[in-house]
């Protein structure tokens, strides 16, 4: 067992000290709110785990500010009378993120359509110390995905990505969401693989009052709609982000690869390769088109209802989301080199490439209530589909000094299906919660197309020989689910006469299983092709014609010994006991420990029944994790000291651990798994003044620290001509800074008639975060070179070296305004972002690592309603990128350069239209 408890006692004993205040807000059908180790119980229907801070209810048919936690049942004319007792109140209303007793962030539903914002990536980025790597992965405070959680109205997820086991967050668009809580402190009722934070996303829930909601879109970008980009005709139902059957395997494909043999000439004879080569899609995927892009259109159709039973209430919530857009980028690719302490570049391609991203959605809720208890059963479907055809064009110097020409068709379709219950029971003063889930997420790729030509100088035309200019067909598939249960209980006992203390415990199970598979092809002329064939555009070059003993030949180049597939597993059971204790009027605090045992394991395996690599033993490990968390309350209520210390851990994933080369087909790169990894073990410590100084408004300001022992670093080798990618345990790392927010209501120019039934809104929050490696002479690692060996750090790491994806400086902006009138009123809000350099991916030894430059990015959204034949609709308006800012990732050695992927983005605008009927 290894026990983490023992380096926090001193932590321990100093937090409990700073304890959260005693105000309590307590009903007549229990005591206060915060019981279960929690700052509030969750709101219904939320399915948020016992103990997380208690996210702003979002239902669909009760909108309420997005700063503001009203009190329970306060001055709601719908609602029944709820009686309040022993209430303490000193200062302001509270606020989510003052009551709760971690350091947390709450975006609600109103601030998701206050910032227009399509998915809940996107809206991450506007929390303080939140950024977005990749369009699709959420770093908390510098710290990459795998330091970070996501939960599902309390439960695991899982991923469809090929190296992460964390769900990549573009996939969940804000119209199902509720509220999205970003919690930065650990809590025990969470999973251990804690770093940077938990993201818990909320969806709709069932609504009190029937209601019905429409809306449809319309956008393009200057640098794509309407212009000419590329494109492939694929499948007749493209469109709706599902294959018509083009694309899936062919039945001779299928049947050849059921003997177990690689497909070759010395296991299938010279007619069967010719006839599962002609059985594979040729023309609607092989032929490059240009195109005219068409606009970006989107809606979403949400309703729900619900009906008195007599002894209970009952309802259902539905909702429904296509969005279908467009992106073309016109840049520079380049590959650089030292070449006599010069930073050269060895290849520069000028690229184009369109995407055609078709995103599905579907979520179905019931809901059941009856006296004290309540049932929620959940139903989500989630599809994102990308289309892509891409062409670059340039010169390699390794391969030829001659100008080449790549083309690439591609489909990449993920989804992520979850069904999930949960259950909420109050028996007396005890309240009880429990959870149960099976969610899937799949991401599928067929036919990935890669086709090189060659200038020939003699007539200036392209050609290909499939020898020397080789192409290439991949079919790849990724399966991932998760299993997981959870049950919370809580209860609440009086001591030192008016004191309260509220005990928690439960229990957690998780079962993690991944399945990957990749297939890879390509067509040979062993005997040669003529020039005629040569010259062919490639629908004709694929043709049937053309493959047979004379001309192309089918040839499987799937890597062998574990490199093409695997499966993976981690299990984990995990207990935990909380505490959350009033010691004073000022002073509150909690403390927990959470035990959790898990078993991993990664098993490659042949495809071809060879001999696969060495399979790692499955790990086990058992964790005693501290954590504490507290608050002094003062200033009449309005200001308050918060401090929390935890240990935590984070796991290798599945690919880290695969001893066997793997390609990933997100970017031709070849990665190779260590074995030999450990967990890392992190040290949490975060303090934060907070001052509430009105209604829905407040500044914060904080520091956080973390300490990782044994983080997991990516480290790049030559292999000949390519770059292969391992991993390691570097010895220590080392990440601290400082974080501030403000937010301001406020009503200027009063006797400006527009301005008379307006508020205007600031918000404002900066982070500062430095991470970096700690190497000191003697350390040692462990790369999978040398079968594990000790090997000196700083020969493959230095010390002070940032960690992948952290940038030092994150600031948001929002500027705007928001009328009274919720009907026929507007509202205004400028969004500005700055994301300072991040280390993007490490450099070839002795070269400077890959830099990307997000830069500053200007988005301006606006509402406004209207009536219109007495029924009230909603006009919507939403501009992005207005400073047109580029996407570059680079290499820099003094005043030399190289443009690894720079292109434009261009700046995109849309409408909306929608309304609403009943709620």
């Amino acid at each position: 067992m290894r026990t983490l408890s023992m380096t926090l006692g001193g932590v321990l004993l100093a937090t409990t000290a700073l304890i959260t205040p005693a105000v309590a807000w307590s009903q007549t059908t229990g005591g206060p709110a915060g019981q279960a180790g929690s700052p509030a119980s969750p709101p219904a229907g939320a399915g948020a785990q016992t103990g997380a801070p208690t996210p702003v209810v979002g239902d669909p048919s009760t909108q309420q500010d997005a700063a503001e936690a009203e009190l329970p049942g306060a001055d709601d004319p719908g609602e029944e009378e709820v009686e309040v007792e022993a209430v303490v109140v000193t200062g302001n209303l509270p606020l989510v993120i003052r009551e709760t007793t971690e350091v947390a962030s709450v975006l609600t539903a109103d601030d998701l359509a206050r910032q227009g914002d399509d998915t809940a990536a996107d809206a991450l980025t506007r929390v303080t110390g939140l950024s977005l790597v990749g369009g699709r992965f959420v770093y908390v405070r510098g710290l990459g995905e795998r330091y970070s959680s996501a939960l599902l109205n309390g439960s695991p997820l899982p991923s469809p990505e090929p190296l992460q086991r964390v769900v990549p967050l573009d996939l969940f668009p804000s119209s199902i969401l509720a509220n999205v809580l970003v919690q930065k402190t650990y809590s025990p009722q969470f999973s251990g693989e804690f770093g940077g934070g938990v993201i818990a996303l909320t969806t709709t829930s069932v609504p009190t009052r029937p209601f019905l909601s429409l809306a449809v879109s319309i956008g393009g970008n200057t640098e794509t709609t309407g212009k000419e980009g590329l494109g492939y005709y694929g499948g007749d139902y493209d469109w709706t982000g599902f294959d018509d059957g083009t694309r899936d395997q062919p039945d001779e494909l299928k049947l050849a690869q059921r003997t177990g043999q690689r497909i070759n000439s010395s296991n299938f004879s010279s007619a069967q390769l010719a006839t599962i080569g002609r059985s594979f899609v040729n023309a609607p995927l092989n032929l490059l088109q240009k195109i005219e892009v068409d606009p970006n259109l989107g809606f979403d159709l949400s309703a729900g209802t619900s009906a008195d039973l007599g002894w209970g209430r009952a309802g259902v919530v539905a909702v429904l989301g296509y969005d279908n857009s467009w992106q073309t980028r016109r840049g520079v690719q380049q590959e650089g080199t030292l070449d006599q302490g010069r930073l050269l570049p060895i290849t520069d391609y000028d690229f184009t490439s369109t995407q055609n991203n078709v995103d599905v959605n579907a979520l179905v809720g019931f809901g059941l209530e009856w006296g004290e208890h309540e049932l929620r059963f959940t139903n989500l479907f989630v599809r994102s589909t990308q289309k892509e055809a891409r062409i670059r064009q340039g010169v390699d110097s390794r391969f030829s000094s001659n100008v080449i020409r790549d083309d690439f068709t591609e489909w990449f379709a993920r989804t992520l299906v979850n069904h999930q219950l949960t259950g909420e029971h109050r028996l007396g003063e005890l309240d009880l919660e429990w959870r149960a889930a099976y969610a899937k997420a799949s991401r599928d790729s067929p036919y990935e197309k890669h086709i090189r030509f060659e200038l020939d100088p003699s007539d200036n035309r392209f050609r290909t020989d499939a020898r020397r200019q080789q192409n290439r067909t991949r079919f790849s598939e990724i399966e991932d689910q998760v299993l997981s249960a959870g049950v919370d209980a809580s209860y609440p006992l009086e001591f030192a006469g008016d004191r309260e203390v509220t005990l928690s415990a439960g229990y957690a199970y998780l079962d993690n299983d991944r399945n990957f598979e990749l297939r890879d092809f390509r067509f040979e002329a062993p005997t040669g092709l003529t020039r005629n064939q040569q010259l062919q555009r490639p629908d004709f070059f694929f043709s049937d014609f053309n493959l047979g003993p004379n001309g192309l030949q089918l040839v499987e180049t799937t890597g062998s010994e574990g490199a093409a597939a695997y499966d993976a597993e981690l299990e984990v059971h995990a207990v935990y006991g909380a505490a959350e204790i009033e010691l004073g009027e000022a002073l509150r605090g909690s403390v927990g420990l959470r035990l959790e045992d898990g078993r991993q394991s990664v098993r490659p395996f042949d495809l071809f029944g060879g001999t696969p690599p060495p399979t790692p033993e499955p790990r086990e490990e058992r964790y005693v994790l501290p954590a504490a968390t507290g608050t002094y309350i003062f200033a009449d209520g309005d200001m308050q000291l918060r401090a929390g210390a935890s240990m935590t851990i984070a796991r290798p994933q599945f690919r880290e651990l695969a001893p066997s080369q793997f390609i990933d087909p997100e970017n031709d790169r070849i990665f190779i798994g260590n074995p030999f990894l450990v967990d890392s073990e992190l040290l949490n410590l975060d303090a934060r003044y907070e001052w509430y100084f009105a209604s829905g408004q407040f500044l914060t300001a904080g520091l956080f620290h973390k300490d990782i022992e044994r983080p997991v670093e990516v480290i790049v080798n030559e292999a000949g001509s390519e770059l292969q990618t391992s991993f390691i345990n570097a010895p220590r790392a080392v990440l601290y800074g400082a974080e501030f927010e403000v937010r301001k209501l406020t009503r200027l120019f009063q006797s400006v008639p527009f301005f008379a039934t307006k508020r205007l809104l600031m918000a404002l929050n900066y982070t500062y975060s430095k991470a970096e490696l700690r190497v000191e002479a003697g350390d040692e690692v462990f790369p999978l070179a040398g079968a594990g060996q000790p090997r000196p750090a700083l020969e493959l790491l230095r010390d002070g070296q940032p960690l992948q994806g952290q940038s030092e400086h994150l600031l948001n902006l929002q500027l705007g305004w928001e009328s009274e009138d919720e009907q026929t009123g507007s509202q205004a809000t400028l969004l500005l972002t700055y994301v300072s350099d991040r280390v993007s991916a490490r450099g070839r030894p002795g070269q400077p690592d890959f830099v990307e430059s997000p830069g500053v990015r200007v988005d301006l959204t606006l509402r406004k309603g209207l009536e219109i034949a007495g029924r009230v609709f909603t006009l919507g308006f939403e501009a992005r990128n207005l400073l047109d800012e580029n996407f570059e990732e680079f290499q820099e050695l003094g005043d030399e350069r190289i443009d690894l992927n720079t292109f434009d983005l261009g700046r995109s605008i849309s409408l909306s239209f929608g309304t609403r009927f009943g709620g």
